[in-house]
């Protein structure tokens, strides 16, 4: 009789899959304390995102018609679970569990236990961590395994910034855009690495988000070359203080100085809204407006070889 087969889940945020579903996404969200914590507590929560998503369904429906009606998310995670699989070998399935869209953590228990499975290795696609993303994901996911699957013996791979081949992979994205860059802009190009904002009272706390985007710009750098560059923080929401500096900032202060920008979306291992909308749409025409002479973005990891080689070596390592 066979062996059974090990699970490879790969975890991200998710996205809507229509225009239909931006609210209810919007809602699963902000009801998410690990996240955003809405004032007069968790009693509240529930109450205060609905009122909120349904205010911002409609800017955010806006976003996503413009890049196709919905988010890309679930086919790239897929396709990273999938090829991870092809070259770790038969013995091994793939799952996407999503965090505030489907599938969700109980259905990919669910369906890992109803196969067979006993063995599973989890791996949160946030490579920076924070308990705002990989810590919530990942205690979603126990909470499912809990209910679901108490025997299922999972590992999980809950950080991974400065793994060797994950910095080759985003060094060679990086080369690809310096390539785009016509010859006459190079001489004052600025690399704009632009990770996703936090609330500053998530770093004060002690999540080492902020040191692990900044060691791994510091990793590619050193693959890359002698450029300029700097670090921004986007997707800033909110009356709350925030991570500094954003991303938006540092594209103005370019124009001024009339410097050309390659933009490298450092938190995001595959194209959503924040590459597909926020970058080419919102910070390109900023970029114009600002009068910053050449401005474009490095291609995203996506489902190229060089990343997905670099998560068959996690999965390996775990």
């Amino acid at each position: 009789m066979p062996e059974p087969k090990k699970a490879l889940v790969l975890l991200n945020m998710g996205g809507p899959d229509s225009v239909e579903a931006v609210e209810p996404f919007l809602y699963q969200l902000f009801s998410d304390r690990d996240l955003i914590q809405l004032p007069l507590g968790a009693l509240l929560q529930k109450p205060f995102a609905k009122m909120i998503s349904h205010f911002r369904a409609k800017t955010v429906r806006e976003n996503y018609r413009r890049i196709g009606g919905k988010s890309p998310l679930l086919h790239w995670s897929r396709l990273q679970a999938e090829k991870t699989c092809e070259k770790l070998g038969e013995d091994w399935d793939a799952f996407v569990a999503m965090r505030y869209w489907v599938p969700r953590a109980d259905e990919v228990v669910q369906r890992i236990v109803a196969q067979g499975i006993k063995e599973a290795v989890v791996v949160s696609l946030y490579p920076h961590y924070t308990g705002a993303t990989t810590g919530s994901s990942i205690k979603d996911f126990k909470r499912a395994v809990s209910q679901h699957a108490p025997d299922l013996q999972c590992r999980y791979i809950e950080e991974w910034h400065d793994q060797e081949q994950y910095l080759d992979a985003l060094a060679e994205c990086v080369e690809e855009g310096l390539a785009q860059v016509p010859e006459a802009k190079r001489g004052k190009l600025t690399l704009l690495f632009s990770a996703h904002a936090l609330p500053q009272k998530f770093i004060d706390r002690g999540d080492p988000y902020q040191q692990h985007v900044e060691e791994t710009v510091a990793g590619v750098m050193e693959r890359v070359g002698d450029y300029p560059c700097q670090i921004g923080y986007q997707s800033r929401s909110g009356p709350v203080k925030w991570m500094a500096p954003d991303t938006l900032d540092l594209i103005a202060a370019a124009g001024k100085e009339r410097r050309s920008l390659l933009v490298i979306p450092v938190s995001f291992v595959s194209d959503h809204i924040e590459t597909l909308e926020e970058v080419d749409v919102e910070f390109r025409e900023h970029a114009e407006e600002h009068g910053v002479p050449w401005f474009g973005r490095v291609p995203a990891l996506n489902d190229r070889q060089s990343f997905i080689d670099a998560l068959v070596s996690l999965v390996e390592n775990a």
